[in-house]
């Protein structure tokens, strides 16, 4: 039996500038391409039409047809990645495996059980920086230290950036180093557990024009001016050096997204207990009110003030909502309702198409001011100036509340100068114990 490479997909779902398998190529044995449909992710989602999980089956049935024209394809596999590692080492001989990086706590877990088991069978495992232009430490302060606040983090990484020589790798010329095969078999999307959904993922396009204006149009809802690339960043369908190179030329506002994007990774990484806990601790002694009728009026957009609401029916609709919509509902459920911050994020993570953990989780802390926002917790978004500065003539909230301006549409469910001043109150109160 011949000597192969395994090549393991994770969260980079495309054949160029996949640093990863480029590396694996560089390898005498052929290159065996690997997905797992993982089930200790899978299992846990509740919505068995998860658009996310259609948009990777999708995903991995390209990458069958591209690996195609290499007269090769994909080893798809279904269930726990270990049991799974387990049964191809006695299948195949596997001389080593090649994969990509994934910083978040239950993927840093995987890889490590997987890389001891392959350890014990005398296969080497190799991981690489792919989902990032920096990673981990490789943005620190002058001591060593991780950053706190984004601003010197962000200078930090630009000075970085300029210095380095980025350039996007090629499989030009390796097409005899795949592992030469038929097709193999993929699992349908019922297999393992899910139904087609009818939700619509955006293309995998960088639209240069748009970013060029990104700093114009970027916080007005109704304009379209954001890229839409969550999803593309989040599964690797793009790859993020082209897209920061693109940025650096085009608009340093948009360059600015992905390092903060970078910045959030690096704090989860380094404090992988804000996944349950706040940044700041002093913060987990908030007693947050957590009215369940108030928070049902939240996720179903009925809370009387448009932006929130056409946010959150934009969100239920398309699985996505406006970065700039994003932090009004965030402020509005954590200091206008004093709901636990953690209940907002655990609804974005079912319903976000773009989902990140790292992002996720560093958004909402930012708008509960529990987490590495340089400001203190009295900045209080008011989503009526918000909507005024950002919908002026409403037509973002007259495309998602076809109710407004009716008798349909609901009065609001809290003041918004009582519900700030009992959130100051709150606050000062529990932070000064």
């Amino acid at each position: 039996m011949d000597k192969i490479t395994l090549f393991w997909f994770r969260r980079d779902l495309r054949l160029e500038d996949n640093l990863g398998l480029y590396y694996a190529h560089q390898n005498e044995a052929q290159v065996l391409p690997l997905f797992i449909f993982d089930t200790e992710i899978l299992d846990k989602l509740e919505e068995k039409k998860d658009a996310r999980v259609q948009f990777i089956h999708e995903q991995v049935q390209r990458l069958r047809d591209e690996l195609a024209s290499y007269q090769s394809s994909l080893l798809v596999r279904h269930g726990k990645p270990l049991d799974i590692f387990r049964s191809l080492t006695r299948e195949y001989a596997i001389q080593n495996v090649y994969t990509n990086r994934d910083y978040e706590p239950y993927a840093k877990k995987r890889d490590k059980e997987v890389a001891a088991f392959l350890q014990e069978e005398g296969i080497d495992f190799y991981d690489f920086k792919d989902q990032v232009i920096f990673e981990t430490d490789e943005i620190t302060t002058d001591k060593g230290d991780f950053y706190k606040v984004f601003t010197p983090y962000s200078k930090r990484w630009l000075q970085k950036f300029e210095a380095a020589r980025i350039t996007p790798v090629s499989l030009d010329g390796r097409k005899k180093s795949f592992y030469q095969t038929k097709p193999m078999s993929l699992p349908s999307l019922r297999a393992i557990g899910f139904e087609a959904s009818e939700t619509t993922i955006p293309p995998a396009e960088v639209n240069k024009n748009l970013i060029r204006k990104y700093d114009q149009t970027r916080n007005f809802p109704a304009k379209g001016g954001t890229s839409r690339l969550g999803i593309h960043l989040r599964f690797g369908t793009i790859s993020i050096r082209k897209l920061a190179l693109e940025a650096a030329a085009l608009n340093e506002t948009y360059l600015n997204e992905l390092i903060w994007r970078e910045f959030y990774m690096m704090i989860l990484y380094h404090n992988p207990e804000v996944v349950e806990k706040a940044f700041k601790p002093a913060y987990d002694r908030i007693p947050w009110r957590n009215d369940e009728k108030e928070f049902s009026s939240w996720c179903e957009g009925k809370t009387g003030y448009p932006m929130v609401d056409a946010g959150m029916r934009e969100l239920n609709t398309t699985g996505y909502m406006h970065n700039r919509v994003r932090m009004v509902t965030a402020s509005f459920l954590t200091k206008h309702l004093l709901i636990d911050w953690r209940w907002g994020e655990a609804y974005f993570a079912k319903k976000l198409l773009d989902y990140e953990l790292s992002s996720n989780n560093g958004g909402w802390q930012w708008a509960a001011g529990t987490g590495t926002d340089a400001q203190p917790y009295f900045r209080i978004f008011n989503p009526a100036s918000q909507l005024e500065k950002f919908d002026k003539d409403r037509k973002y909230v007259k495309h998602w509340l076809p109710e407004f301006g009716t008798d349909k549409y609901p009065e609001p469910i809290v003041d918004h100068k009582a519900a700030r001043e009992r959130a100051l109150a709150v606050f000062k109160e529990a932070l000064n114990k």
